[in-house]
């Protein structure tokens, strides 16, 4: 069995969805298909989802949603259309829409959006089972409430509860024929529709290929591959890269490789489902397959990576290495503003914590700062902003000494200076924090030096 994925440029209109449909029914193996929602028709366009924002806010505003709710239906009801699906499809979406914007009074702000929000994925999928059906082909649309997909967590930036699997995974063993499972949410114990952060339908397809135990899972995006660094950055890049491990995949994505959502990976790790990457425009194309293990060449590295607004507090004390708990202190202090950390480089006097600027404010540096004054009574304490952190990632590293040096070279000689290096303990990557402005030519020197 294959779980398969699609998102939303791969569903944007009638002639895509019309691939997908291929796509599925050339392979008997695919039988679980997730969708997201309408993605844009061309450049200029407007997703299904932030259509769906737009209509969400709307009526937060107690305004007429009319024209909102209008552009949501229309988008659906062009692709019912041209296939030629009939009008009640297109009816059932309306009401649903109806059905939820209703409810704006009824729950709070956060609760109303993720309701709105699920509203792509969940209609979309009921379309797409309704034109396989048109195809002649045995399909259902799956709802997440009905096989157990139990969220817990914040309204907008849920998690899976565990138990969910064993609910799926017995929901799933009834089911006949090609099921569509709208991807990005799930319901709470009490019945509350909940979302996955953004992007969170490669999360829905990774949990479910790991509940059924599938022998792939794949990804169907708008890219032959995953590319070994950011094309928009080093436009001459054309190779994609064949095969790569679940540790490397980890490691580019948390970095910000746009290709898949970091948290997506984690539930198919586990299960050591393969992954496979592939383009809903060139299915023929092999893709990217990521797996538990592949053949190392030593000396290479698999891709360079690189994600902004990073942070960087630097706290600096003399025979900091004599008091006991002094890391722990630092890290209280960032657990009572609700921070977690990226990293923690430390010298002999001096210590470092990198977190995601999204979790530090600038209303919050302030109170930081006094309360490390006070619990550590450094001798300097500042927070550094616009950090980008390069990461350089391949299995192959630690085979063959003088990788970070060939890094350090090729990022001195374009003129770049780093203020922070750190390697995870398994050496399948190292990271360089650099300055935000000197991102785009890091990321070309190193591109040079590694890939030539």
């Amino acid at each position: 069995m294959k779980v398969c994925k699609f998102g939303g440029s791969s569903l944007a209109n009638a002639a895509q969805l019309n691939k997908v449909i291929d796509i599925v029914l050339a392979d008997p193996a695919r039988r679980i298909v997730v969708v997201s929602a309408p993605g844009k028709r061309h450049s200029g366009d407007t997703k299904v989802t932030d259509l769906l924002i737009e209509l969400a806010k709307t009526a937060c505003k107690g305004e007429n949603t009319d024209r909102q709710a209008g552009a949501v239906v229309e988008r659906y009801a062009e692709i019912a259309q041209k296939l030629d699906l009939g009008e009640e499809i297109v009816r059932e979406i309306q009401m649903d829409l109806m059905e939820r914007v209703a409810k704006v009074n009824e729950l709070e702000p956060a609760e109303f959006m993720d309701l709105m929000k699920a509203a792509g994925e969940d209609n979309n999928a009921k379309l797409v089972a309704v034109a396989f059906q048109a195809r002649g082909r045995k399909a259902r649309y799956a709802s997440p409430r009905e096989t157990g997909m139990v969220l817990m967590g914040e309204f907008g930036d849920a998690t899976l509860d565990p138990d969910s699997y064993a609910r799926l995974s017995r929901a799933f063993s009834n089911f006949e024929g090609i099921v569509v499972y709208p991807g990005f949410f799930g319901y709470t114990k009490e019945g509350k529709v909940a979302t996955f952060p953004r992007g969170g339908s490669d999360i829905t397809g990774s949990i479910l290929a790991a509940a059924v135990c599938a022998d792939v899972y794949e990804n169907f995006t708008d890219v032959d591959s995953v590319y070994p660094v950011d094309p928009r950055i080093v436009p001459e890049v054309k190779e994609g890269i064949p095969t790569m491990t679940y540790r490397e995949m980890r490691e580019l994505a948390y970095a910000g490789f746009g290709v898949f959502n970091d948290d997506a990976v984690i539930p198919a790790v586990r299960a050591r489902i393969p992954i496979n990457i592939r383009n809903t425009n060139h299915p023929s194309e092999p893709g990217t397959m990521i797996q538990q293990s592949r053949r190392v060449i030593p000396g290479t590295v698999v891709g360079i990576a690189s994600a902004d607004d990073f942070c960087n507090i630097i706290v600096e004390k003399y025979l900091m290495n004599r008091q006991v708990g002094f890391g722990r202190r630092l890290l209280q202090v960032l657990e009572n503003e609700g921070i977690g950390y990226e990293h923690m480089p430390s010298g002999v006097d001096s210590q470092c914590v990198v977190v995601k600027g999204q979790y530090l404010p600038k209303e919050k540096e302030h109170r930081i700062i006094q309360a490390l004054r006070r619990e550590l009574e450094p001798d300097y304490v500042a927070i550094e902003r616009d950090i980008t952190i390069l990461m350089i990632v391949g299995e192959g590293m630690c085979y063959t000494a003088g990788m970070f040096a060939k890094a350090c070279l090729a990022l001195a000689s374009a003129g770049i200076s780093m203020s922070m290096v750190n390697q995870g303990s398994s050496e399948v990557s190292f990271m360089i924090a650099i300055r935000r402005q000197d991102r785009d030519t890091a990321v070309r020197a190193l591109y040079k030096a590694f890939f030539g």
